[in-house]
């Protein structure tokens, strides 16, 4: 392994296993067979959990480290459930000029990346689900478009994640009386303020 592969890696999981026990509870819930994680940057976590995920990003530290084929699958083996059967591979490129098959994949994951939802629903399957946090507003986004539905909320406590499918009316509720929409989403690139607020959200494509 590449002495820059271990450094970055370090760097990114800066708060070791935090991003395991994410992406392990939202397997609890849902188990993807092939994952779109778009500006992923190096959180090579999801491999650790799932056994098919493509990286995309546009960074050159990125492709450095994912250049390390043998490094990086010597950190994902590690970690991971699923052992020597966890594939993976890297695009670099702005997930905004991705092209690839549409519905390839069934989990497309969004944290602090922008407006992810926009540029890649097309590439994840109807009955897959989008694992996006609040911020620059793409949770915001996916709760009015009318290829999703609100699927689980992702809680975070103490360091631990857990994932709840019920009772979920009460999120994605704005605080203020403000109409929510693509152009106003775009305008701020800020998350939405909500009265009931989640780490992360699921949402299942509907159409």
């Amino acid at each position: 392994m590449q002495d820059f592969t271990r450094k970055l890696w370090e760097k990114q999981n800066q708060h070791p296993g935090d991003r395991f026990r994410l992406f392990r509870a939202v397997g609890d819930v849902i188990s993807p067979k092939s994952v779109l994680y778009a500006g992923s940057y190096v959180d090579i976590a999801p491999s650790f959990i799932f056994p098919s995920v493509t990286y995309v990003d546009m960074d050159r530290r990125a492709k450095h480290f994912f250049d390390d084929e043998a490094g990086v699958r010597e950190l994902i083996e590690t970690e991971s459930v699923v052992g020597s059967n966890a594939s993976f591979s890297f695009v670099h490129t702005d997930y905004a000029k991705l092209s690839m098959p549409d519905q390839s994949f069934d989990l497309l994951i969004s944290l602090y990346a922008g407006f992810i939802s926009e540029y890649c629903t097309d590439f994840l399957k109807v009955g897959g689900h989008l694992l996006v946090n609040p911020s620059h507003g793409d949770a915001a986004l996916a709760s009015i478009d009318k290829r999703y539905r609100l699927a689980g909320a992702v809680l975070s406590k103490a360091g631990d994640y857990r994932v709840i499918q019920n009772d979920l009316d009460d999120y994605l509720q704005p605080k203020k009386a403000v109409e929510v929409t693509r152009e106003m989403l775009f305008a701020t690139n800020r998350a939405v303020a909500y009265t009931r607020q989640a780490f992360a959200y699921l949402f299942e494509r509907v159409m």
